[in-house]
């Protein structure tokens, strides 16, 4: 279905709970050894956002985003408040006719990297620099994260860029289900979100 460009209520996501999530096949062996087979070349981040509510107007904000996101039919931008900005992140190396280059995170530890695409920035926050130099004129596609200079850079310009981000996630179910006997504490156990691939 459609992606929403709307983002969740960030005072109801503040108290989620969730992050990164890989799909592995583990097979042990006879010999006690194991076989690791990797699903996911990416993550695909999980929340629970149900620990966000806690008044009276987050609740009625959060019945009408579910209503208009359908349930699990339409995707939306989510602030992971664990992760969700990038400073001085490497996006390309210039070539000399490439005007256009993809936002993307590091993640680097221990001499291993993972490189996440970044498909939802957030308008305003995106800074460009050639060789440290913050450039003007950028134009920035926050429907996918592509960022465009008005003339390429030369073949020895290092491109990076410091920006804030979303997740595009959906809803997880299709039903609401909440008490009021202890509304405020634990009215709802589990209102889970998926990261969804655009």
């Amino acid at each position: 279905m459609a992606f929403h460009d709307i983002r969740f209520p960030v005072d109801i996501s503040y108290g989620s709970r969730g992050g990164p999530q890989y799909s592995t096949d583990i097979v042990i062996t006879h010999s006690g050894h194991e076989q690791r087979n990797i699903n996911w070349s990416a993550s695909r981040a999980r929340y629970n956002v149900a620990h966000g509510v806690k008044t009276q107007s987050q609740l009625d904000a959060l019945i009408a985003f579910f209503r208009a996101r359908k349930g699990r039919a339409h995707s939306f931008r989510f602030k992971d408040w664990t992760d969700f900005e990038a400073a001085n992140q490497p996006i390309a190396q210039g070539n000399g006719s490439a005007t256009s280059f993809q936002l993307c995170k590091h993640y680097s530890s221990g001499g291993y990297a993972d490189i996440r695409p970044i498909t939802k920035p957030v308008t305003g926050t995106v800074i460009v620099r050639l060789n440290g130099v913050a450039q003007s004129g950028v134009s920035v596609d926050t429907a996918t994260g592509v960022v465009s200079l008005a003339s390429p850079p030369a073949s020895t310009a290092a491109i990076t860029a410091d920006f804030e981000f979303d997740v595009p996630v959906r809803f997880d179910t299709d039903q609401l289900s909440a008490t009021l006997e202890n509304y405020g504490v634990r009215s709802w156990l589990d209102i889970p979100l998926v990261e969804v691939r655009l």
